[in-house]
């Protein structure tokens, strides 16, 4: 079997690649551009293009299956060859669909919280050496790969997202699974580039659990009204399982699972309603509750969820994901509910388009509300790339509905301002799905007061 992967170097495309070099198929790929890690990732595994950019000439009747991945435009020159020989093309929703179409498949979806549920089931299947494929977004510690494909394993663990599949698949990746277990954490409004109303967006989730096969199951948090009112509305043949946050006290900064005073590694309401839902998928692959509580107790969290990136004294230092609106409330909340006695200093980075939308920008109304000292950055440079009108002080301060809220749009005067903060006793939350436009986060959280 050949397989050639345009544009090979995204998080999921090239461990994609990687999956099915593994399995034994013949990969090649190809990218303009390709960064860390997925450079150093693939040429391990000698499947870095030798050169970079498109060419048509790498495209040719001897190739089984072409992955379109979602970077690529529609006028790609090895797309438009591979259409004109008439070769197979999947998205990779589409492709994973077609490798695991015989196996039991289970789906995380939802505006938030699908790459730790995801990595949760997979921590406690690994604790338990069942055999099981899996796709999730984020590397995780014991695992090589954040995709893998066989043969003998009867049930794969799938994190679904809402984006679409691919320029020429503009249905959402989750609807492509077919799950026989779905799982739905919540519905928050989000890519309005592509859904450019809330009822657009909801939609994508009540056509989801449509997708589901007949008799199949869904998991879904009771406690997002929006979701809840989805689900009671559907009337797709189905088992509905509610879920909600689990019995627990929170002591000295650790949290622990009720009855048996299980301790974690994780905290905060939103991970504990995450816990819930892997543990009811974990129940329904044969593992009861008194052995998932017994292997998530060392699950120490996905990469750049609530990371712990420095503890000194009594200042911490954490690096998030959150970047939408619920997910950046859903993140203060929990890191100030579990050090009551400690200032918390929160920054966002906002650099998606929809973060960037004067109208969606106000979805962010009071979401900082929690942070002692609250920070929003946007680096200059992502305006004139994303062709956007800029943002002022003034916008940011409007649309969170909080005239405190300090704007950077210039990262060394950022990074200053940190170092000249004191941190005694205080915590700092640094949340983004971007980079900061290079900030060194480790070096900074060694600088800093405390």
């Amino acid at each position: 079997m050949r397989i050639h992967l345009i544009a090979v170097g995204g998080a999921a495309m090239h461990n994609l690649a990687i999956a099915l070099h593994k399995k034994g198929f013949e990969v090649t790929g190809s990218d303009d551009v390709i960064y860390e890690p997925s450079s150093s990732r693939l040429a391990k595994y000698g499947l870095l293009p030798a050169q970079m950019g498109w060419d048509e000439r790498r495209i040719g009747s001897d190739i089984d299956v072409v992955i379109l991945g979602m970077h690529a435009r529609i006028d790609n020159p090895e797309l438009l060859k591979a259409q004109e020989l008439g070769l197979k093309i999947y998205s990779y929703p589409a492709y994973i669909y077609e490798q695991s179409k015989d196996k039991l498949r289970v789906v995380i979806g939802g505006s938030h919280g699908k790459t730790t549920i995801t990595s949760m089931i997979l921590h406690v299947l690994n604790y338990y050496q069942k055999d099981f494929d899996y796709l999730v977004g984020a590397q995780l510690n014991g695992f090589d790969t954040m995709v893998k494909i066989t043969d003998s394993a009867p049930v794969i663990i799938i994190e679904g997202d809402e984006y679409l599949a691919s320029p020429i698949d503009r249905r959402p990746k989750f609807h492509l699974y077919h799950a026989n277990i779905a799982v739905i954490s919540g519905i928050a409004w989000d890519h309005i580039n592509v859904f450019p109303t809330f009822e657009d967006y909801v939609l994508q989730f009540s056509k989801f659990i449509d997708t589901i096969t007949p008799r199949g199951k869904l998991i879904y948090c009771d406690n997002d009204i929006e979701l809840k009112l989805t689900v009671e509305q559907s009337t797709a043949s189905i088992e509905k399982i509610p879920y909600a946050i689990p019995e627990h006290e929170v002591i000295d900064g650790i949290t622990y699972l009720l009855p048996q005073r299980t301790p974690l590694k994780v905290f905060g309401d939103h991970n504990l309603m995450n816990l819930n839902a892997a543990k009811l998928v974990c129940e329904q692959l044969g593992i009861g509750q008194e052995e998932f509580y017994k292997a998530i107790a060392s699950f120490s969290g996905a990469a750049k969820r609530l990371e712990l990136l420095s503890a000194v004294n009594q200042t911490n230092v954490y690096k998030d994901f959150a970047h939408s609106p619920s997910k950046l409330k859903a993140t203060l909340n929990a890191v100030k509910d579990q050090f009551k006695g400690r200032k918390l200093v929160a920054m966002i980075e906002l650099h998606t388009f929809s973060s960037l939308n004067k109208v969606f920008l106000q979805e962010y109304k009071d979401s900082m509300k929690a942070a002692d000292v609250a920070i929003v950055y946007i680096d200059d440079h992502t305006f004139t790339q994303k062709q956007m009108e800029p943002l002022t002080a003034n916008d940011i301060q409007l649309a969170f509905n909080d005239n405190n809220i300090l704007f950077f749009s210039n990262r060394s005067k950022l990074e200053e301002y940190l170092k000249n903060l004191d941190f005694k006793n205080a915590n700092l939350l640094l949340m983004s799905s971007g980079n900061y436009a290079g900030m060194d986060l480790l070096t900074l959280a060694k600088e800093l007061k405390s």
